[in-house]
């Protein structure tokens, strides 16, 4: 399997059972107290509501959506970092969700999932240099010390082009395209089944975006590794994923191949999201863009959509009954009545 920064990529086939398998997971945050008087319980933010994903083998998802609509809290939930409220996290053959967050490294290999913060300066203890940060996921992971550990380090900063010179220095003597190398080479070092990334090109400049990008292609190809990868910049998800999962207000709305996605999106909220994509020719279709903020995560209504109220093609119907996430075509499904209705969805919008 060959891909490329520019090409379509071609999704990977599922062998075997899913590396990943999230089954109607969702994640509460309580607000408020509960009334001593009222009896009434505490209102609840529904960060992520029912949600369910596959990841296969070898497989690149990308992650969309506007910010506050979960994907930060799906990160935490699938790297183990919090505890769902409800749901299933299946890694291979192992059910993740029943291990409490706060012994998942002790009943579970952490090695195999690791994650890319979006500003390696900001997640990089500033008094470690890059070689002590390279360092530190193998000491504690992989119990590495001496010159395995040494080795091991450098072997993970030339994977990531980062060159040994640089490993002495500190986080605030490197670059920016540099720290986001040494957060990559810490990742990877343990050599994970799942590397989840948040945002990891977000505060780089263009040039090197690119360079970071070829990066994380390669490193799939050279290690087999599986990435969640989640951006706000959807041309980087495009170049990057096989597939891509848009979520809006916690609910997922659409799930596909990332070029079908991007190229005839079946959710008005996805085709807002790509009407917003900045065009080499400037022009953008006014009629598509997102106007209006999100409706609030506190106690939504569970019987209308979560978009009713923004969407262009809202009906009655919409703010009384939810719609279900349906399977189409081509690995496509979408939460929206009008999905089928290509045509119908065109003409409203345009």
């Amino acid at each position: 399997m060959s891909h490329m920064i520019g090409n379509d990529p071609t999704p990977p086939e599922l062998e075997g059972p899913a590396l990943l398998d999230v089954a109607e997971l969702s994640k509460r945050f309580p607000v408020g107290r509960k009334g001593f008087f009222s009896g009434k319980s505490p209102s609840m933010v529904h960060a992520v509501d029912d949600v369910s994903l596959t990841l296969a083998r070898g497989e690149t998802l990308g992650l969309v959506g506007e910010s506050g609509c979960g994907k930060s809290t799906l990160v935490r939930l699938l790297t183990r970092l919090t505890d769902p409220t409800s749901g299933s996290i299946r890694f291979g053959t192992r059910e993740l969700s029943a291990i409490p967050a706060k012994d998942f490294a002790k009943d579970f290999d952490r090695a195999r999932i690791q994650i890319v913060f979006q500003d390696a300066g900001e997640s990089i203890n500033p008094r470690f240099t890059a070689a002590d940060a390279i360092a530190d996921p193998l000491r504690q992971l992989k119990g590495m010390t001496g010159d395995a550990l040494r080795a091991k380090v450098e072997e993970a900063a030339t994977l990531c082009g980062l060159p040994l010179e640089l490993l002495n220095r500190f986080p605030h003597q490197l670059s920016g395209g540099q720290r986001a190398r040494v957060g990559i080479a810490r990742a990877i070092g343990p050599r994970p089944d799942l590397l989840v990334l948040d945002e990891p090109t977000a505060a780089l400049d263009v040039s090197v975006q690119v360079t970071i990008l070829q990066l994380l292609v390669s490193l799939r190809e050279s290690l087999g590794i599986s990435y969640v990868f989640v951006s706000h910049d959807l041309n980087v998800v495009r170049l990057l994923c096989d597939r891509v999962v848009v979520m809006y207000l916690g609910k997922v709305v659409e799930v596909g191949p990332a070029r079908a996605v991007f190229d005839n999106p079946l959710h008005p909220y996805t085709r807002g999201l790509v009407a917003a994509v900045p065009r080499f020719d400037g022009l953008r279709d006014d009629a598509l863009r997102l106007v209006g903020d999100p409706k609030s995560p506190i106690d939504p209504d569970p019987n209308a959509c979560r978009f009713h109220g923004r969407c262009p093609m809202g009906v009655d119907r919409c703010g009384t009954e939810m719609p279900a996430l349906r399977k189409f075509g081509g690995g496509r499904e979408a939460a929206c009545h009008f999905a089928e209705e290509a045509p119908l969805v065109e003409m409203a919008l345009s």
